[in-house]
């Protein structure tokens, strides 16, 4: 059994979503044909975003270790990087039974009447078997008897909390986002940030005056024209990332002295010729210049890839929207619980993302107490504000600070829980030594922005770690009151 599950990981989300899809439409009446063209748009859609993703991490990637060298921004966690901690949550006891579990738990609450959500989003999976596999870590560190038990546990306070909060917030996931009706996002990273987005955003309301400053992506672009464009900042945002990674202005200029004219003579301006002593760079404009476009094309193509997703859902949602009309009327309303990767193309959350990548670098060098450099982790940073932006109606600025906030809560969460981490991503990397991405560099700590930044994840890894036992409980009846409470909404709707 745990082999045939951690088959179906492997595969990948853009393997397994296509299945899932041809087999889920062709299940609610959909043709096969047409069932298997939506699946398959899912799939290309997932390839695209991760070609795209690949694309930043690779061209982000060394600028940003450069920038670490130069100015000596080493810190003791490491950043693994969400597929690195994927793979940890899923080759770890609690990982490998994660999905049969968590689908029994969503078809118990959905007979009880307890959850809307059909939870299909298979892959993200892992955010559950990650919080339980830290926890099955901690429990075993703090000797308490059957840790898988209490790894399991977790797990599935997680994947309730996360259910509950995926209804609560599906009317206005829909209401924000064109195209998604019938769907929510049972992803506890992304869900983690919406109570940050409700508060915040009430307490920047009470503030004179700010209501003024009420500028979404689209009234960036007419206010500012070029410079409000995400392609532009894109741009912008990766030749500054560039110029910092330059070891000097010297190299700078070195770079700009290859720059000639048709009779071979420099373009610099005179007092700017043979300034520079030493001759180190090989090439700086041209690596400047190509992160700044590289930069330009992720926020341009990100858009284009997910209206993949979108084109692929559209059928199955109607299907699904006609069979609940047609079996239980108005009573009834369910959810797909799907990908948050639907949406990540909206332009607020890519200029916000882009705004956050410098200042969230600036944060982690300087905040007391962190220790938790993010690197690889960084081309996650898109699925922060998607649950983020219905409650701030994409307000660039308001989103910025709730951004601000939840990034410098996130890194001491990441600080906080990277001994547990480590000793996870260790047994994995002993039991699989041939998956060099799970191995922890000697003298680190292991560390990920997405989950461990999660306030759902650290909300439940710090009762279990400081308050024990008492921690166990309190989550306990915080899950069963959100769940009766969910009941009731559902009933009193019905």
């Amino acid at each position: 059994m745990k082999q045939f599950f951690s088959y179906i990981i492997s595969l990948g989300p853009a393997v397994m979503m296509p299945i899932i899809f041809t087999i889920l439409g062709v299940c609610i009446g959909i043709k096969f044909s047409k069932a298997l063209k939506s699946g398959l748009y899912v799939g290309v859609g997932f390839v695209g975003l991760g070609v795209i993703t690949g694309l930043l991490t690779s061209s982000l990637g060394p600028a940003l270790n450069d920038v670490v060298r130069i100015y000596g921004l080493n810190l003791t966690v490491f950043d693994m990087g969400w597929p690195a901690a994927a793979s940890v949550a899923y080759n770890t006891p609690v990982g490998a039974f994660i999905i049969p579990v968590c689908l029994g738990v969503n078809l118990l609450l959905l007979l009880l009447g307890c959850t809307r959500t059909v939870n299909i989003d298979l892959w993200n999976y892992w955010h559950f078997a990650f919080i339980g596999a830290v926890t099955y870590f901690l429990a075993d560190g703090l000797g308490w008897s059957f840790p898988i038990a209490w790894g399991f546990f977790a797990a599935i306070i997680c994947y309730i909390i996360t259910l509950v909060m995926a209804d609560l917030t599906a009317k206005k996931f829909q209401k924000f986002y064109p195209n998604v009706e019938g769907i929510s996002i049972p992803q506890p990273f992304c869900q983690g940030f919406t109570p940050f987005a409700i508060v915040i955003g009430k307490v920047l309301d009470k503030i004179p005056g700010f209501e003024k400053l009420n500028i979404d992506a689209e009234g960036m672009k007419k206010k500012f024209g070029l410079f409000g464009e995400p392609l532009f900042l894109g741009v912008i945002v990766g030749v500054i990332i560039a110029c910092f990674a330059c070891d000097s202005t010297e190299q700078l200029i070195n770079g700009l002295e290859k720059i000639t004219d048709q009779n071979g003579n420099s373009v610099l301006p005179p007092f700017l010729n043979g300034c520079a002593e030493e001759r180190k760079f090989a090439g700086g404009i041209p690596a400047i210049l190509g992160l700044g476009i590289k930069m330009g094309a992720v926020m341009e193509l990100i858009p284009r890839i997910t209206s993949l997703f979108i084109e692929g859902l559209k059928p199955i949602s109607e299907a699904i929207r006609e069979l609940i009309a047609k079996k239980f009327g108005d009573k009834k309303e369910f959810y797909i619980g799907m990908s948050p990767a639907l949406v990540i193309g909206h332009p607020t959350t890519l200029i916000v993302s882009l705004l956050l990548i410098p200042v969230t670098l600036v944060l982690a060098v300087t905040m007391p107490g962190n220790q938790f450099l993010p690197l690889a982790s960084l081309a996650g940073m898109f699925y922060v504000f998607v649950m983020v932006l219905p409650y701030t109606n994409g307000n660039v600025l308001k989103s910025f600070i709730v951004g601000l906030v939840v990034i410098a809560a996130g890194l001491l969460f990441v600080t906080w829980m990277a001994d547990n981490f480590t000793s996870a991503a260790q047994a994995v990397a002993a039991d699989h030594p041939e998956d060099q991405a799970v191995k922890v560099p000697e003298g680190f700590k292991a560390g990920s922005l997405d989950f461990a930044s999660s306030p759902i994840a650290f909300l439940i890894y710090g009762c279990m770690k400081y308050l024990n036992y008492i921690g166990a409980g309190i989550l306990t009846v915080i899950t069963i009151i959100l769940l009766a409470w969910n009941r009731k909404q559902i009933n009193k709707a019905n």
